[in-house]
């Protein structure tokens, strides 16, 4: 090889030096086509995924109408507040054989309930007898809900009947042997210039001459409690029915979400539960204050359903959800903030917004001046979910549920 050829073989092999500029250069036409295809895409994806929104925020309709409302700081749960576990405690009864037993009544060791495909059932040992049935098949979803029947409230009168009241369809008197019914006042009736849209929950008086009963809304169902409870309204009634005179009159109105009531032993006063407000109110039903309200107890750690009485004489309260303090309670946060309502309702239909309402179970026994001796637990509602109820019998607790498919029962003696 001549000297010559071999430094022409290594000038051919000399290693090309890259710069920084050299692939701009060379791909700038190529890469300025794919830039303005990326944008494009992704405008027209961003536009695709924002128009959806725009028009839910902008034009779509929220179903509610929520007004800012002023709730005080959640009590601290300590002292009988304190979280525990007792609840988990309680044992499970008649599981999966029924759907919602809201209320519970008994006459010695046989007990009563209504569900949520309608009936009225009596449960004797370990079985289950329907009573009656207070709407027309078929059952079973939303829609029907409201030609079903939805019992909810039930209690024993003088005379061994049973008094129910349906969401829908309006105050019975039972009878438990027979289920013969007898429809003392039709729901959706107006009264007092408002309809009867919610019937709850009712007390009857020892003689079985008056019942009092909560209408929860005039506007919104029962299918629709969480409407309610976020749109915050202040529709609710009391009412009184005379079971001599059939007539039908409003004791107190404009509460937010009356829900459970309970007669106070000299039968002049009623305790109701608002829902809403996280309190529980005394309403005179007769006597030299009828007319008049005030608060048994205000600002509880949970939003109470029914009340019933306690055999040391105070009340058991049921609470299906509470208001955490130390913790975030969202009902609390969302009060104050109604758009923000608006948005989740337009965007999220009821049955989705359940599934992200925090669980715990909480129950206590509260004394006069609202005054708490006890509380049971359950976090998470492991045990028992959804409580609506507590009734006392012979040293246990039977915890009702408006959405539960069983009824708890929970020994006082192991706790």
């Amino acid at each position: 090889m001549k000297e010559v050829e071999g430094l022409r073989f290594r000038r051919l092999n000399r290693p090309t030096v890259i710069t920084d500029e050299l692939p701009e250069q060379r791909y700038k036409g190529t890469g300025t086509y794919s830039g303005k295809v990326f944008q494009v895409t992704l405008l027209s994806l961003g536009g695709f995924l924002l128009f959806p929104l725009l028009f839910i925020i902008l034009i779509l309709e929220s179903p509610i109408q929520p007004e800012v409302l002023s709730l005080k700081e959640p009590p601290l749960m300590s002292g009988c507040w304190e979280p525990n576990l007792k609840l988990r405690e309680a044992q499970r009864l008649f599981e999966d054989q029924l759907v919602g037993p809201e209320s519970i009544a008994n006459i010695g060791d046989v007990f009563f309930t209504g569900t949520a495909d309608g009936k009225i059932v009596k449960l004797i040992g370990r079985r289950i007898h329907t009573v009656t049935r207070l709407g027309k098949l078929p059952c079973g979803s939303r829609e029907e809900e409201s030609s079903c029947g939805r019992p909810l409230g039930i209690r024993v009168g003088p005379n061994g009947t049973l008094f129910v009241a349906d969401a829908y369809l309006g105050l019975f008197e039972v009878n438990p042997t027979t289920g013969e019914a007898v429809r003392l006042v039709s729901g959706g009736q107006l009264v007092g210039g408002r309809k009867l849209s919610f019937i709850n929950d009712l007390a009857v008086t020892q003689d079985g001459k008056k019942v009092y009963f909560t209408d929860s809304s005039s506007r919104w169902q029962r299918r629709d409690y969480l409407h309610l409870i976020m749109e915050a309204t202040a529709d609710g009634r009391v009412l009184e029915y005379d079971t001599e005179t059939r007539e039908l009159s409003v004791v107190m109105e404009n509460l937010r979400f009356p829900n459970g009531i309970q007669l106070l032993p000299d039968e002049e006063s009623v305790l109701v539960a608002e829902t809403t407000m996280a309190r529980i109110r005394r309403v005179h039903v007769a006597g030299l204050n009828k007319g008049g309200m005030d608060t048994f107890v205000d600002n509880l750690p949970g939003f109470p359903d029914n009340i019933r009485p306690s055999s040391s004489g105070g009340y058991w309260i049921a609470m299906s959800a509470v208001r955490p303090n130390p913790g975030f309670s969202m009902l609390d946060f969302l009060s104050q903030r109604p758009w923000i309502k608006k948005l989740i309702f337009k965007i999220f239909s009821q049955e989705v917004l359940m599934k992200f309402v925090p669980r715990y179970s909480l129950v206590a026994e509260l004394h006069d001046g609202g005054v708490c001796t006890r509380s049971f637990h359950d976090p998470n509602g492991l045990v028992a979910a959804y409580v609506s109820e507590v009734h006392e019998h012979d040293g246990n607790l039977y915890l009702g549920s408006f959405r539960s498919p069983y009824i708890a029962k929970l020994d006082l003696k192991k706790v």
